[in-house]
């Protein structure tokens, strides 16, 4: 009499389900070790170092705010054809004196290694003139005379947007606390 046959047994290593168990952890272990390297590469760029400082000055610049609301100024800015040029028409209330150059600084939300800080000087009337590195994408634009009395604040998704309206924006009013 001759014995049935036996299945022919396998090491472990050549059946799939092992191998698709231990995939799981795996992954999550590969995916941590790179959050991890992340985590130590990456800058936290939009931490403030001194932010009690920061929040003390608050008062200062809506006032500057404020200031350029009573004073009426805004400002058109618009880009040249290859994006180095930039020009900005500036109108404010009647009487008002207009500077001879401006300051304008346009920042990245998320990189300040791209922010730029121009001066735009007057080429005659209410036009400023300045260069600056080609922009893309969204930035944050705050355009203020050289004394610093007064400042207009805005975002500028520059592609479909060649040119940028900047007004004042009206700080709003205190909250008086009741006790």
């Amino acid at each position: 009499m001759s014995k049935p046959a036996q299945p022919r047994a396998t090491p472990w290593y050549r059946e799939p389900w092992p191998w698709l168990l231990m995939l799981g952890p795996l992954v999550v272990v590969v995916a941590g070790l790179v959050t991890a390297y992340l985590a130590v590469v990456s800058n936290d760029g939009l931490v403030v170092d001194d932010y009690y400082k920061e929040g003390l000055g608050i008062n200062q610049r809506t006032a500057r705010d404020q200031r350029a609301a009573d004073l009426g100024v805004v400002a058109e800015l618009v880009l040249g054809a290859n994006g180095e040029r930039i020009r900005a028409l500036l109108q404010a209330n009647e009487g008002v004196r207009l500077p001879d150059s401006l300051i304008m600084r346009v920042a990245h939300p998320t990189r300040p290694g791209l922010d730029q800080k121009l001066l735009l000087r007057s080429e005659g009337g209410s036009v400023y003139g300045g260069t600056l590195r080609p922009l893309q994408g969204r930035w944050h634009v705050i355009l203020e005379d050289e004394g610093q009395e007064w400042r207009l604040l805005g975002d500028w998704v520059v592609e479909p947007e060649v040119v940028l309206r900047l007004h004042a924006l009206r700080p709003a009013k205190p909250v008086a606390q009741g006790n």
